[in-house]
């Protein structure tokens, strides 16, 4: 894929992949027979639209730089370099109809947003504060209950109760639908993911939470906030539970593909453990103190492990022609610059009216209702 010099982590700018990688990534796939053959079981039109469900990730984060270093937002956060623990999880849910399941994403994960079908322009509608953006203009934490996006609360951990609340209607329904929702590794130390988890786990609800462990909690390390393993976490709750690797999008999508088929068949929550790394700071604002906090060679060390490169390189191995990655690509390239633009215009033309602040703040009764 194209880098981009000023807006890439310098690691991505002259990446090629690295032979013991790419053997390591290929050995991933055929690592556990349960996961292999899910792996084997997609054809190349799905392959393919995991390849574009990360570059359009990617691209959405890029365009976000640009517009903090042109000076249209203030700042940003995103999610370069953990977009396979983002993509793979979304396309192993079923996405479509009146039976879809429902994800919760942290912003950090606004991936998940056009892999459940909403509209690429509305996420730039939404950081852009407009008018017509899904929240109308409130603030960047966006969400479409009708893509079956619930939109995140900046209360980091919160989701998890939310999400828990999601699957037990579906239990309660009897629908064969699932909820799966993101937490940060930082974030388990919240009161609420752990009242969230315990009652999915007491209810056997058909939940799938992913504990992406990027190494670091706004600034505070791994190691500065957690003294146990998270492997041991599952058992602690009494859930299933998995480990798998966050920048390998196959295998991310493997391992929510069988936590989402145990839910349906009433075996309740799986906690799946992701390692990964934010190559970057907690937002646009702090990449220099990123930097300081980490070594340089860890940096180097996740560099070479770039999910999107990886995943190209694979493919390519697999048979996929380039000239077929680069028509994905001008595609995928060619949306995200058109919804740039026409968010972009929303800015002159559909700014929120300020009597609209009181709008859908509190719930009101539908005309009629009793309850």
């Amino acid at each position: 894929m194209q880098r981009y010099p000023a807006y890439d982590p310098p690691e991505y700018l002259d990446w090629s992949a690295d032979p013991g990688e790419l053997r390591a990534y290929d050995e991933r796939v055929r690592a556990d027979a349960e996961r292999a053959a899910v792996i084997a079981a997609l054809g190349e039109a799905e392959l393919l639209a995991l390849y574009a469900g990360l570059l359009r990730n990617r691209l959405h984060d890029v365009m976000l730089k640009r517009w903090v270093r042109g000076g249209v937002l203030a700042k940003a956060w995103l999610g370069t370099g953990e977009e396979a623990t983002t993509i793979g999880p979304v396309h192993a849910l079923r996405r479509g109809g009146a039976a879809h399941d429902v994800v919760a994403p942290m912003i950090r994960n606004a991936g998940a947003c056009p892999a459940m079908g909403m509209p690429l322009v509305d996420l730039f509608r939404g950081v852009l504060a407009t008018a017509d953006s899904p929240n109308g203009g409130r603030d960047g934490h966006l969400g479409s209950l009708r893509h079956g996006v619930v939109a995140p609360i900046s209360h980091l951990g919160d989701m998890v109760p939310v999400a828990a609340g999601v699957a037990l209607s579906f239990q309660q329904n009897g629908v064969d639908r699932v909820a799966l929702t993101w937490v940060g590794d930082g974030t388990t130390k919240s009161g609420a993911f752990h009242e969230g988890l315990n009652f999915a786990a007491v209810r056997r609800l058909p939940l799938v939470c992913i504990l992406q462990n990027n190494q670091v909690a706004l600034g505070t390390r791994l190691d500065q906030h957690g003294a146990g393993p998270f492997a041991a976490w599952p058992r602690m709750y009494g859930v299933a539970g998995a480990a798998f690797d966050g920048n390998h999008v196959l295998d991310a999508y493997a391992a929510t593909r069988l936590a989402a088929e145990r839910a349906r068949a009433g075996e309740g929550v799986t906690l799946l453990l992701a390692e990964t790394f934010r190559m970057g700071g907690h937002a646009t604002h702090d990449e220099r103190e990123a930097r300081a906090t980490f070594p340089a060679e860890l940096f180097a060390c996740w560099g070479r492990r770039d999910p999107i490169g990886l995943y190209e390189a694979w493919l390519q191995q697999e048979g996929v022609p380039a000239a077929s990655l680069q028509e994905i690509e001008a595609r995928v390239t060619a949306e995200v610059e058109v919804a740039a633009e026409e968010a972009l215009r929303g800015r002159e033309h559909r700014l929120p009216e300020p009597a609209s602040a009181a709008q859908r703040v509190y719930a009101t009764l539908f005309p009629g209702s009793t309850r």
